[in-house]
C-alpha cells in the first residue's frame, strides 16, 4: 500500500474509534491506581489486556513477584500484549505506565470522575499517562485492523513508574521481556504534546546527608552538640555555594522547560530532633541527629561520579570549618539517557508529526526521568523515545486534563510512525536498484 493511501486508511481507522478513544481514556482514569501504595493495578491491567485481546493480541498479565513493594495486598501487575504481522520483521513497542500519583488537594472536579467537558477529559492520570496509554492502544488496534505489515506490534502497561519502575519496566527488563533483540523501536506516550518528540531525560541522584551531635538537657545546651545547628551550616553552604555553582552549568540538549537546562538540587525532606507528638510536646533535649534528603538532577554533560565527589568535598569543607563530620548516603541514581535524534524511531515520529499535523516536531529532552532508562540501561534497547498527548506542566497537578483532539492526533502519529518502522525494510526491498 502506498504511503498516502496508508495515511488515509490510518486517519479513517482512528476517526472511527474516536468515541472508543474517549471512553477508554475515561475508563482508565476511573480506576484509582494510586502509587503509593500501588492500588488497583490489576483492574487497569485487565482493561488493557481485554481490549487488546479482542483485537487479536496475545495479552498476558505478569506479576513482578519479589519486586520492591510487591505484596499480596498490592501486587505489581503488568500487562504485555503482542501481535505478529504477516512475516518476519522488526518489533515496534508502545510502553505506558498506569500508576498515578496521589491526587492531592485543590481539585474542582472528582480526580477519578473522568469528567468530559469542553473537549477535555479531567482526572488524575489524564495526561500522565492514561491518555497516552489509550491513544497507543487505539493506534495498535487500527494497525491490527489494516494488517499487511511484517514484524510485530507490542503494547505494555506497567506498574510503579512514578516510584522508579522497580515493579514495572525495570523488573521486566531484568527478565529479558524488554530487551534488545525482542523490541527494535519503542515509543513511550509520556505527555510532551502531539508535536513534541522527547529523545531522553536528565539524570537523577537522590541522597541523604546526616549530621550528628551529643544529647544534653535543653536548659543547658552548652553541654551538648546540636545536630540541627550543624545541619544549618550544611544548608547555608548548599544555598550560598553549591546551588549557585551548579546552576551555572547549562545543558546543550534541548531540555524543557528552559530553566531545567541547568543542573539543580532540590531539598526534598528535612528532619531534626525528636518526632513531635500530636500535641506538639517534646522532651527538653538537644537534638543529636538531623537528616536531609536531596534530589540532584544531572544534565547530560555531568558525570555521576564527579557529581558525588563534588558534594562530598563540600561537606568535608563545611565539617572542617565547624568541627563535625557529615554522613552522605546514596539512595537512588539514574544516569542521563539519550536516544539518537536521527535514529529510526525519532525520525519516523518526526515525519509522522509533519504529515499528520502539518508542522515540524519539537525535539526535546525531559527534565525528569521515565521508563526509557530501563529499556536503555537494563534492556539495551537504544532506539527508544517518548511521544504522547497531554501537556507536561499539567502532570501531577490539580485538575489535570488531556485534550480529546490531542489524543486523536497522537494516536494517528503513533500509528503512522509504527507502520513506517514496520515496513521500512520492505519498502527498501521494493525500491528499484
Amino acid at each position: 500500500m502506498q504511503d498516502a493511501a496508508i495515511r488515509d486508511a490510518i486517519d479513517a481507522a482512528i476517526e472511527a474509534r474516536r468515541e472508543d478513544l474517549i471512553e477508554l481514556t475515561r475508563a482508565l482514569i476511573r480506576v484509582p491506581s494510586v502509587n503509593p501504595p500501588g492500588a488497583d493495578y490489576e483492574a487497569c491491567a485487565r482493561i488493557v489486556a481485554d481490549r487488546l485481546a479482542a483485537a487479536g493480541f496475545d495479552a498476558q498479565l505478569i506479576r513482578a513477584e519479589g519486586a520492591l513493594a510487591d505484596s499480596e495486598r498490592h501486587p505489581r501487575i503488568n500487562v504485555l500484549a503482542r501481535r505478529e504481522g504477516a512475516g518476519p520483521g522488526p518489533c515496534v513497542h508502545f510502553n505506558s505506565h498506569y500508576d498515578v500519583v496521589p491526587p492531592g488537594q485543590g481539585w474542582s472536579v472528582d480526580p477519578f470522575g473522568a469528567e468530559l467537558r469542553d473537549g477535555r477529559i479531567y482526572g488524575r492520570g489524564a495526561c500522565d499517562m492514561k491518555g497516552g496509554l489509550a491513544a497507543s492502544i487505539i493506534a495498535a488496534e487500527a494497525l491490527a485492523e489494516l494488517g499487511g505489515w511484517p514484524g510485530a506490534i507490542e503494547v505494555s502497561g506497567v506498574a510503579d513508574e512514578e516510584s522508579g519502575g522497580f515493579g514495572g519496566a525495570a523488573w521486566l527488563a531484568r527478565r529479558g521481556l524488554f530487551a534488545a533483540g525482542r523490541q527494535d523501536h519503542v515509543i513511550i506516550p509520556e505527555p510532551f504534546s502531539p508535536d513534541g518528540v522527547c529523545i531522553g531525560h536528565r539524570g537523577v541522584w537522590w541522597g541523604r546527608i546526616e549530621t550528628f551531635g551529643r544529647v544534653a538537657h535543653g536548659s543547658m545546651p552548652f553541654l551538648g552538640e546540636c545536630a540541627v545547628r550543624r545541619m544549618g551550616w550544611v544548608l547555608h553552604a548548599l544555598e550560598t555555594e553549591y546551588i549557585p555553582r551548579i546552576a551555572a552549568r547549562v545543558a546543550a540538549a534541548p531540555v524543557v522547560p528552559e530553566a531545567a537546562r541547568r543542573a539543580s538540587l532540590n531539598i526534598a525532606a528535612l528532619h531534626g530532633g525528636q518526632p513531635e507528638t500530636a500535641e506538639g510536646f517534646l522532651a527538653p533535649n538537644v537534638p543529636d541527629h538531623a537528616s536531609l534528603v536531596f534530589d540532584r538532577r544531572l544534565i547530560p554533560e555531568e558525570d555521576p561520579a564527579e557529581v558525588k565527589a563534588e558534594l562530598r568535598a563540600l561537606l568535608d569543607e563545611v565539617g572542617a570549618r565547624h568541627g563535625f563530620e557529615a554522613r552522605l548516603t546514596d539512595l537512588f541514581e539514574v544516569r542521563p539517557t539519550m536516544a539518537d535524534p536521527e535514529g529510526p524511531v525519532a525520525r519516523a515520529v518526526r515525519g509522522a508529526v509533519r504529515d499528520v499535523l502539518g508542522r515540524e516536531a519539537r525535539v526535546v529532552v525531559s527534565p525528569g526521568t521515565y521508563d526509557q532508562k530501563h529499556f536503555d540501561q537494563i534492556g539495551g534497547v537504544r532506539d527508544c523515545i517518548a511521544y504522547g498527548p497531554g501537556r507536561l506542566d499539567l502532570a501531577h497537578q490539580p485538575d489535570e486534563y488531556v485534550e480529546v483532539e490531542d489524543l486523536a492526533a497522537s494516536a494517528r502519529v503513533m500509528a503512522l510512525a509504527a507502520w513506517r518502522l514496520l515496513t521500512a525494510g520492505a519498502a527498501k526491498d521494493a525500491a528499484p536498484a
